[in-house]
């Protein structure tokens, strides 16, 4: 994938404000216009992954045009200008002098298997940064039919991703990025969301056994504490085998404190008093928003460290994965919700057999005793 540059650019000399790869990707163009034979030296690299797009035409035209006799090269610009020829279809900016500001800027021709590292470094960064802003909107995309099933594929590919770019780095005792992670905004707690927990808590009132086949969500699901709090009050109140209404909750949420920070007596019980549906269905709806809302936060956070330049693959890899893995469990309890329960096969009861000896003889039945 090339990435964003005017393939039409005019002046290739004064690219505002040129980042540290734009020199790699020249050192290593200059290094390969002198010595085309170090091709072969730079390992899988590919036009795609230079950021700016002149110069994987020009490095592309390098791979296309047969390498030329290294003593004629010396003194005979045949292949540079069959070079040129071949990249100004895809990059008609490119010229003759700016072969020569490559050359110059280039300070180590041996050093170009080390440019091309750096290149291929640069383009995981950015091609990380992809897929963890896709997560992220993928997550918050209203018009999928799916929305759940969507992000963690998307979130398959990221990690996907990882394990190739774990296998292109070599391993070395790596640390934790150190960038500063935005915070989650605010505003992200949506009035349907909260109407979804209320249903919840009000429907889990009335059906208080549904509660016992749902011990996939959890607290942590709900977008408001104060309904995290009166689903601990529920699940409490039925693991102990008290008898569960809106009066034994509003009990119940008062030895939690619920009560201490103004919320009034009968407000609570009006909360949990207005059933709808099931507490399966509900408790669903605000596991996926749980799930989503993760998901958003994981592309986040990874899209955060992929736009850190300071971060190196290594440290892009673990600290991705370590941010993947906190959508692991949110998955793990989606599939245990929305995954129908396995039926146990009932085992034949066998005989009940006498320690010692041979099992007992039936015993006739007299007809008389049937009459």
């Amino acid at each position: 994938m090339i990435q964003p540059t005017d393939p039409y650019e005019d002046d290739l000399d004064d690219l505002p404000p040129p980042r540290p790869v734009h020199y790699a990707e020249q050192s290593l163009l200059g290094a390969l216009l002198l010595d085309p034979h170090r091709l072969t030296e730079i390992g899988d690299l590919d036009a795609g992954q230079f950021s700016n797009h002149a110069h994987g035409a020009l490095f592309q035209a390098m791979r296309t045009v047969p390498p030329p006799n290294p003593d004629a090269h010396r003194s005979d610009p045949a292949w540079l200008n069959t070079v040129l020829d071949a990249a100004r279809p895809n990059a008609p900016g490119l010229t003759a002098s700016y072969f020569h500001t490559l050359i110059q800027v280039c300070p180590w021709p041996k050093h170009a298997p080390t440019y091309a590292r750096m290149i291929r470094a640069d383009h995981a960064r950015r091609t990380l940064l992809m897929h963890a802003e896709r997560l992220a909107q993928t997550s918050t995309d209203t018009t999928l039919p799916n929305p759940a099933a969507t992000t963690l594929a998307q979130a398959d590919t990221l990690a996907q991703f990882l394990d190739t770019l774990a296998g292109q780095f070599a391993p070395h005792p790596g640390s934790l990025p150190r960038t500063v992670v935005p915070g989650t905004p605010g505003g992200r707690r949506r009035e349907e969301a909260l109407d979804e927990e209320r249903l919840l808590l009000a429907t889990a009132t009335a059906h208080p056994a549904e509660l016992k086949d749902m011990r996939w969500l959890q607290p942590d699901d709900f977008t408001l504490p104060l309904h995290a709090t009166l689903w601990q009050c529920l699940t409490s109140l039925v693991h102990i085998g008290d008898p569960v209404d809106p009066v034994t909750v509003l009990w119940e949420a008062q030895h939690r404190g619920l009560l201490a920070d103004g919320l009034a007596p009968g407000d609570l019980i009006a909360l949990v008093s207005t059933p709808v549906g099931s507490p399966e269905y509900w408790g669903e709806r605000v596991l996926q928003r749980a799930l989503l809302a993760r998901a958003f936060d994981v592309g986040t956070r990874i899209a955060a460290y992929a736009q850190d330049p300071a971060n190196t693959p290594h440290q892009l890899i673990t600290g991705s994965r370590r941010a993947l893995a906190d959508l692991t469990t949110l998955r793990t309890r989606w599939h245990r919700s929305t995954s129908p329960p396995t039926p146990t096969a009932r085992q034949p009861r066998s005989p009940a057999v006498s320690r010692a000896g041979p099992p007992p003889r039936a015993t006739a039945v007299s007809t008389r005793a049937l009459r």
